[in-house]
């Protein structure tokens, strides 16, 4: 049992109210975990409401409120730093009772900076403040690359990547090939490169009729001047823009940008659609499913606003939805400062916007009953079964090293929730004070690091086998010890603390005629039983596979990094050519770190002073990066 008495909620709040400001609240748990994280005009009404009773409540409010021990907050100066705080918190914390958005990517859009003389269109993820149009987002990568390769080709803008226009004698092969109109060799002047850019604005604001109509007028005067060859390049160029327009679908006469986000539910399944419109064209769709028992359409809805558009996203002029939300007024304002520029959210009764809801719920009910049967069951409900754990898991992390014959050893860890990678709480890490090949002490340090971090999750995921999982465990059980007497209990054995599941995975070993991975848990000789299709072990296997991968694309970045970096470049007075020549004579940082003043004196170029400074660098525990 705890030693200390907890004192009820309700009982806290008298004793010390919370502020009659704009700001952020989080509940905690026993264990101090947040379990949900909520944004406020006023602090002290909003919290109060809270304590009211069941029957006024939610159902989740209810369930949420029974394990609710701890309350903090954090005050703002206004009501839209609230919004941003909150939609941060939750990023962070993934709070069990906040409803999440799980899929992070950011879409493609288009980017076209009209203030530069040569501008050039470049697939982009992320919109900034920078003066610069963006067009988008597009539904898919496919989608907006497909879009990319018809400007290309009908308007010929410049392919090179440089964000300023390197000049060159001779043009490149995209010239040659007539994809390119050269301005790197002033084939072209800014004047007639603006006009090239104004009609592929034209386009990707969907002013197609507008643009059509200007070409056909500089086909005629071409023609008039008898500059055949250039008519006939605009002439391809509308029946290539024709061919486009005829594949848009328009949705809206009124020419308007809008998002359409429609919701369908089906038991814990909740399908939200959103629909890009765009000058009154569908541009595409993208689809998110929540799984949620006691939260409401519009309970989805409200968060899916507060979180999808906090991320940078396209904000058009129309937000339509299918349910109302409780914040409506407060995430207008919001959304507005964030586009500066008006924003509008209606949920359209009768009309043409009505029957834009009604396309994007009947895309959402479709896509609900494509479910396959095993998406009732949900997968983390298998994992816990499998695994034998106290309870059903949601975040999933995975742990691997890299090094290279025990040097420049790094580590990683990735996120996964409800089993799909959340990258936001993707970490790299730099393994120290390791001069040999030692895995189990190099994953041990790896888990002993994340662990001080906190906000753990409920299971680890280690690629190693039975050897990596007893080394991360023996560093577990030394951190929920220290932890449980920390927390004040009154005995340490009393309770472990919150502290994360383990498990390890094996590949097959073809030695030994192994033909599946093998997963490995504490308490148990022999691997689980499982199928080489179960669905559990499909998981691990992917947490285990992208925890490889960002451990070795970390650590060939750094390897890459250390080619033209090292510590030596912080010695005053070691320049490029010094460097290269210690590197040489003495094979590696390693040797010039151990290296007397006398033997750094015979290094050519290394003078009496200097060898004094390099060796004091050293001696005084400076660390160095290996690799030059």
């Amino acid at each position: 049992m705890n030693s200390r008495t907890l004192i009820p909620l309700s009982e806290q709040l008298k004793r010390n109210p919370l502020p009659q400001g704009p700001g952020v609240y989080l509940f905690k748990d026993a264990q101090d975990r947040v379990i949900y994280v909520g944004k406020a005009k006023n602090l002290h009404k909003r919290v109060l409401s809270y304590f009211r009773p069941d029957a006024d409540l939610s159902t989740k409010t209810v369930l949420m409120m029974k394990r609710a021990q701890g309350l903090g907050s954090i005050l703002t100066a206004t009501e839209k730093e609230a919004f941003i705080l909150e939609s941060n918190l939750i990023k962070k914390y993934l709070p069990r009772y906040n409803i999440i958005l799980r899929d992070d990517k950011r879409y493609p859009c288009l980017r076209l900076d009209i203030h530069s003389p040569f501008p050039h269109l470049r697939i982009v993820r992320k919109i900034k403040k920078d003066g610069a149009l963006y067009f988008g987002p597009f539904s898919s990568a496919n989608a907006v690359r497909s879009t990319h390769r018809v400007i290309d080709r009908v308007f010929k803008l410049r392919k090179c990547r440089h964000r300023e226009l390197k000049k060159r004698s001779r043009p490149c092969l995209n010239f040659q090939m007539n994809r390119c109109l050269a301005p790197c060799s002033y084939a072209i002047s800014p004047e007639q490169y603006g006009d090239i850019v104004h009609q592929v604005r034209l386009f990707l604001e969907g002013r197609n009729q507008e643009l059509l109509k200007r070409l056909r007028k500089d086909m005629d005067i071409a023609a008039a001047a008898l500059d055949f060859e250039k008519a006939a390049g605009i002439r391809d160029q509308i029946a290539a823009i024709e061919k486009t327009v005829e594949r848009q679908h328009v949705v809206s006469p009124r020419m308007e940008d809008q998002d359409v986000i429609g919701i369908s539910r089906k038991g814990n399944l909740h399908q939200v659609v959103l629909l890009y419109v765009r000058k009154g064209y569908l541009m595409g769709t993208r689809g998110y499913l929540f799984k949620d028992k006691t939260a409401s359409p519009s309970d989805i809805c409200q968060a899916f606003l507060k979180q999808y558009y906090a991320r940078g996203v396209f904000l058009p002029a129309q937000i339509l939805l299918s349910h109302p939300v409780e914040d409506q007024a407060a995430i207008n304002e919001w959304l507005s400062g964030l586009a500066g520029k008006k924003i509008l959210i209606r949920t359209p009764r009768r009309g043409e916007k009505r029957k834009l809801i009604s396309m994007a719920v009947t895309n959402a009910e479709n896509l609900l009953q494509r479910q396959s049967a095993d998406a009732q069951e949900d997968i983390m409900d298998r994992v816990q079964r499998a695994l034998g754990l106290h309870n059903r898991p949601r975040i999933i992390e995975g742990l691997d090293i890299s090094n290279l014959h025990g040097g420049m050893a790094v580590g990683s860890v990735v996120s996964f929730v409800g089993g799909q990678p959340h990258t936001a709480d993707y970490r790299n890490y730099r393994i120290k004070d390791f001069d040999g090949i030692d895995d189990y002490g190099m994953m041990g340090q790896l888990v002993a690091r994340r662990l001080k971090q906190g906000n753990l999750p409920d299971l680890f995921v280690i690629d190693g086998g039975k050897g990596h999982l007893r080394a991360v465990k023996r560093v577990v059980d030394g951190y929920a010890r220290e932890a449980a007497l920390r927390k004040g209990y009154a005995k340490a054995a009393d309770t472990r603390g919150p502290v994360p599941g383990l498990l390890s995975i094996a590949k097959p070993d073809r030695s030994r005629k192994e033909t599946s991975d093998r997963i490995y848990i504490p308490g148990r000789k022999n691997p689980l039983p499982l199928r080489d299709d179960d669905p559990v072990l499909l998981l691990m296997m992917h947490i285990r596979d992208e925890a490889h991968r960002r451990a070795i694309g970390y650590h060939r970045n750094l390897r890459n990094k250390g080619l033209t970096h090292s510590d030596l470049n912080d010695i005053p007075g070691v320049g490029p050519k010094r460097k290269q020549r210690l590197l040489q004579h003495f094979n590696g940082l390693q040797e010039i770190s151990q290296a007397s003043v006398t033997a750094l004196e015979q290094v050519p170029g290394i003078h009496h002073t200097l060898a004094e400074a390099i060796a004091s660098f050293f001696k005084e525990g400076r660390s160095f990066t290996e690799g030059g």
